[in-house]
């Protein structure tokens, strides 16, 4: 699948997927990565403060990691170019009209944004209204 730049067509077909998990940040200092694979982390980033992992919250739970805000994670469905210009903005956009914070990661073939677990499904809704209307022709 080719990935796509064009704004346009990224928001009319990004199928917003709300995962069923709830997910929380935690950071870990001086660690390595590998240290803390047996977590099945869905995402960490090294920072010079620390390692922040993206858990399952349980898998924090298990591990007695501290974290902040429950997060879900809604993936964008479609396979977004890394260059693409526009899809970030026009999200956190929509969005912030409902004043939903979000943490967006782009991964390789999608967008993941993480908002609070009690706006979850209202952010649902309000990425529905940054899709343009479709017309059947």
């Amino acid at each position: 699948m080719t990935a796509i730049t064009d704004l346009e067509v990224l928001l009319r077909d990004m199928r917003p997927d709300l995962r069923p998990a709830e997910y929380v940040y935690c950071t870990v200092p001086d660690a390595e990565a590998g240290d803390w694979l047996s977590l099945s982390p869905l995402g960490f980033f090294r920072e010079d403060e620390g390692l922040t992992l993206i858990l399952e919250r349980t898998a924090a739970d298990k591990a007695r990691l501290a974290y902040g805000p429950v997060m879900r994670c809604i993936t964008l469905t479609v396979h977004s170019a890394l260059e693409a210009v526009g899809l970030t903005a026009a999200v956190a956009a929509a969005l912030t009209r409902h004043g939903i914070s979000a943490n967006v990661v782009a991964a390789y073939h999608h967008d993941h944004i993480f908002v609070p677990v009690q706006d979850a499904e209202r952010a649902l809704d309000a990425l529905a209204e940054a899709t343009p209307v479709r017309s059947f022709t």
